[in-house]
C-alpha cells in the first residue's frame, strides 16, 4: 500500500485551481485531487474526505463543522483560503491536533467585492441582464426597463467597514449622497468613510438604493428584516454581497414579486444556488454565482499559498497556522 498523502482541494467551482499555481512540487509528494463540485451533504463530503490527510478549503464553500471532521479519521492538516472561516470548527481540529493553515491577501484584490456591488448597482439601475438577454434573442431596447440615473440619488450602506468604505468612495465619484448605518458605526467613522450616519430605519427608506457590507454573525443573521423591506422606496435597489442569510429570503422573494424593489444578489441562503430555487426565475433581480472575491489576482494568491501550506505541513513546519496552539503538542 502506498504512503504517499492524499491531498483534496476542494470547491474549484470554476476550474481554476490548476491553472492559479504550481503543483508539481506537491503532486511529486502527494496524491491531489481536485473537486470542483460541491459535495451533496455531510455524509456525501464523509465518504469522498475519508481518505485524505490533508484538505485544502475554498472559503466557506463546504460548511467544516466538527461533525464532519471528526469524521475523517485521516485528516492531519486542514488549508483554508482567507484570514477567517466561519463555517469552519477550528476548536474541533486544535482538539484532534490538526493545524489550519489559512492564506493572506495582499495588492488591490482586497476590493474585489467591492467592485462587483457597484457593478451590480448599475446593472440593476439600468436594466443591463435584461437588455443582454433582448438582444442575443434578436431585440433591441423592447422589453428592457426603463433606468434610473445614479446621480443625485442616495445610497445607503449597511456596513462601513473595509468593504462598505470602498462602496462609500465609489458612489461619491457617481454623485450620489451616501448614508451609512451599522450596530456600531458612529457618526465621525462614517464621516471619516465619506458618509453621513443615519439610524436604522431612515436607511431604509430614503435610500434609492441599499448595499449590504456585513460579516455573518449571530447579530447580522435575519439583519434585514420584513420590515425594513416593506419600508423601502418602491423601486428601490437591494444589493448583498456579504451573506445571504442576513436579508429576509421569503420577505426579499415577495418583494420582487411585487414588483416593489429590484435585488442585485451575489450571495444566497444556500450556495450553490439549487436548480429550483425561486430566485432562478424570479423578476426584477440580477443574480451572479458568488463571484465577489473571485478575480484572478485572488487565485493567484490563495492557491500558490495553498501549496505552500501543504509542502510546508509535509515537511514538518507549518506556516500561517491559526491554532498555534497545535505546535506544542507532538503529532
Amino acid at each position: 500500500m502506498s504512503n504517499r498523502s492524499r491531498v483534496a482541494v476542494l470547491d474549484d467551482w470554476q476550474g481554476v485551481a490548476r491553472g492559479a499555481a504550481d503543483w508539481s512540487r506537491l503532486e511529486a509528494r502527494a496524491d491531489v485531487v481536485f473537486f470542483a463540485d460541491a459535495f451533496a451533504d455531510e455524509d456525501d463530503a464523509v465518504a469522498r474526505l475519508a481518505d485524505f490527510d490533508i484538505v485544502l478549503s475554498m472559503r466557506e464553500r463546504t460548511k467544516l463543522p466538527a461533525s464532519l471532521i471528526n469524521r475523517l479519521p485521516k485528516l492531519r492538516m486542514l488549508g483554508m483560503t482567507g484570514a477567517r472561516n466561519l463555517s469552519l470548527d477550528t476548536a474541533a481540529c486544535t482538539a484532534r491536533g490538526i493545524p489550519v493553515c489559512n492564506t493572506q491577501g495582499g495588492g488591490y484584490s482586497d476590493s474585489a467585492t467591492a467592485e462587483l456591488a457597484l457593478g451590480l448597482l448599475i446593472a440593476a439601475a439600468r436594466g443591463l441582464a435584461v437588455g443582454d438577454e433582448r438582444i442575443r434573442a434578436g431585440g433591441f431596447q423592447m422589453g428592457v426597463p426603463v433606468g434610473i440615473g445614479l446621480a443625485g440619488k442616495t445610497m445607503g450602506i449597511v456596513g462601513l467597514g473595509r468593504l462598505g468604505s470602498y462602496m462609500a468612495t465609489y458612489c461619491k465619484a457617481l454623485r450620489m449622497n451616501v448614508i451609512a448605518w451599522s450596530q456600531n458605526l458612529t457618526p465621525e467613522k462614517a464621516e471619516a468613510a465619506g458618509a453621513r450616519y443615519v439610524p436604522k430605519d431612515e436607511l431604509m427608506t430614503t435610500a434609492d438604493a441599499i448595499s449590504i457590507h456585513m460579516v455573518l454573525s449571530d447579530r447580522s443573521r435575519g439583519l434585514i428584516g420584513a420590515g425594513d423591506i416593506a419600508r423601502m422606496k418602491p423601486g428601490a435597489i437591494l444589493i448583498n454581497t456579504s451573506r445571504g442569510p442576513i436579508i429576509d429570503e421569503t420577505a426579499l422573494l415577495n418583494a420582487v414579486h411585487a414588483g416593489k424593489i429590484i435585488a442585485a444578489l451575489d450571495v444566497y441562503d444556500h450556495e450553490p444556488l439549487p436548480p429550483d430555487h425561486p430566485l432562478r426565475s424570479a423578476p426584477n433581480t440580477v443574480l451572479t454565482p458568488h463571484l465577489g472575491y473571485c478575480i484572478k489576482e485572488t487565485w493567484d494568491t490563495f492557491y500558490p499559498q495553498m501549496v505552500e501550506n501543504a509542502l510546508a505541513f509535509l515537511d514538518g513546519k507549518p506556516v500561517r497556522v491559526t491554532n498555534p496552539a497545535v505546535l506544542q503538542t507532538e503529532r
